[in-house]
């Protein structure tokens, strides 16, 4: 039998990093596969209303806690007419889409989005084309969505059935405007002009609108670092956000080294926040550009396979990009989740990628039902219980050395991970009293014991205590199996004045929410 491990937490209630935005609990609906059609929108299910939305999603979708959604793109905005989408269905024309070589119907746009997302209880985040389009075609978008009327743009979506301004209030400039892959890429000098001045047209319509300039596609991109300061430079008087992309892998098929390559997300975040306080720092200015992590997941098995990207023919809707994930794969997306929490205080907004069928925690068939994927446990799990004050968590733990493979272009690169705790943590202090922990055992064959010293508390007790484990790492959830992989409760914790002690299973996700005794 291996040894149990021992780690030890020191927290107090006043030493904080920051209060965890709502907007950290975002994900993303995508025009790609089957995340809107067959996804959201399928007309004729028996779970669909009028509108064609399928209830049985919303209900899984409000569930997951999802509390923002970034739309349509991705890399589909790049070249999207948002024009396309709006007015009578049967006079929308059907284009193809160079994003993922499928054809757009566009039977699904702006306001059928809007009203989903009324119905299901989250803000919309929409981003605009800033590939083969401009600031002119931005602004125009921005006054048909929130001018109240009066004007041909807005007086256009009254006409349209939509009388009231949709106010929205988050705007994305563009995505990924450094990648090849990207209809009209742009060097971070053209990208930025465009976006200043897309910007600062769209300012001068709703001021009160926060915006969000594009950042590295991620962080083994040759022009990391460069881009976001040349963008910078340009942006930093127009916009709040600056937006970060990462998918994590595990193409190398070593389990130590997939799990501790969230802590290369924590490099990430830090590396950002340095860059974008240096920009400040030049400028002598207080103000702090805040990151907005707006596509995060694990994604590798349908990356790299063209049969899994591209169905030939030009079809409707096809089925790609359809990740089934493993309990592996939820222990490594459980510590990003961590690393997402243990950055709150510039961390303010971030979207997991994506929603439904296309590398998402929710899966349906067409026709038949929905069902959770083993990753929709952790973020549900974060997105209720991790709201609040995030505490400076001081963890010692044993650590070990792994090497984590991510493709550069044709060129294979490592990443060296020498100091990985086998504990990672994160602790919220709820509003009331209460206190969630959210750890990550690591070791994939010992138990770990766990002391906490929570200081600052009044008497806590255990609400609710679960961990997500499975004895076979690939082990996975279907239709034929939704609850094969699924949380389940931890026994033996024990509290003693400001002591908190458990012990967690080997390669398990865990969540103890304490309240007040």
């Amino acid at each position: 039998m291996p040894s149990t491990r021992t780690a030890k937490v020191l927290i107090d209630r006043e030493f904080s990093i920051g209060d965890t935005d709502p907007r950290l609990f975002g994900a993303f609906v995508e025009h790609l596969g089957r995340c809107v059609y067959g996804g959201i929108y399928e007309p004729g299910h028996k779970t669909a209303d009028a509108q064609g939305f399928r209830h049985d999603v919303l209900d899984l979708v409000r569930e997951l806690g999802a509390t923002i959604m970034r739309y349509p793109g991705g890399n589909f905005v790049s070249g999207y007419n948002w024009e396309d989408g709006v007015g009578p269905v049967e006079d929308r024309p059907k284009r193809l889409d160079l994003a993922w070589f499928s054809t757009e119907p566009n039977t699904f746009g702006t306001n059928e989005f809007i009203d989903w997302c009324r119905i299901a209880s989250v803000e919309p985040m929409f981003a605009v084309n800033l590939g083969t389009r401009d600031g002119d075609a931005a602004r125009n978008m921005l006054e048909y969505c929130n001018h109240p009327g009066g004007t041909a743009w807005s007086d256009l979506r009254r006409s349209h059935g939509w009388e009231q301004p949709h106010n929205i209030k988050f705007w994305c400039l563009g995505n990924e405007m450094d990648g090849p892959w990207q209809m009209e890429m742009k060097t971070a000098t053209e990208y930025g002009r465009i976006a200043t001045e897309a910007a600062k047209m769209m300012r001068w319509i709703d001021p009160t609108i926060e915006l969000a300039a594009c950042g590295s596609s991620s962080r083994n991109m040759a022009t990391y670092g460069a881009w976001e300061d040349t963008v910078l430079e340009h942006t930093f008087d127009h916009v709040e956000y600056i937006s970060l992309h990462t998918y994590l892998n595990n193409y190398a098929s070593d389990t130590p080294a997939f799990l501790a390559c969230p802590d290369l997300m924590d490099s990430f975040i830090e590396e950002v926040i340095a860059i974008a306080d240096a920009v400040a720092a030049k400028r002598r200015s207080p103000k702090r550009i805040m990151l907005s992590f707006d596509e995060w997941n694990v994604w590798y098995r349908t990356r790299r396979v063209r049969s899994d990207r591209v169905k030939e023919g030009w079809p409707v809707a096809p089925p790609i990009l359809e990740e089934i994930y493993s309990m592996e794969d939820a222990l490594c997306f459980g510590g990003a989740c961590i690393s997402l929490l243990n950055h709150a205080d510039r961390v303010k907004s971030a979207c997991l990628a994506q929603l439904v069928n296309v590398i998402a925690p929710i899966m349906t068939e067409t026709g038949g039902p929905a069902w959770r994927q083993t990753i929709f446990h952790p973020f549900a799990q974060m997105a209720r219980y991790g709201r609040g004050s995030v505490l400076r968590a001081h963890v010692q733990s044993e650590t070990y050395a792994s090497r984590y493979f991510d493709p550069r272009g044709a060129n294979d690169h490592y990443y060296e991970i020498p100091n990985a705790p086998y504990l990672k943590l994160s602790a919220v202090a709820n509003e009331g009293g209460g206190l969630s922990i959210f750890a990550l055992n690591r070791d994939l064959e010992g138990e770990m014991r766990v002391t906490i010293s929570a200081r600052g508390f009044a008497p806590l007790k255990v609400g609710v205590a679960q961990q997500l484990h499975h004895n076979d790492l690939s082990a996975i959830n279907s239709k034929e199996k939704p609850d094969n992989v699924a949380p389940t409760a931890i026994n033996g914790i024990a509290i003693a004045g400001d002591q908190i002690q458990f012990t967690l299973s080997p390669a398990s996700w865990n969540l103890i929410n304490l309240v007040p005794a």
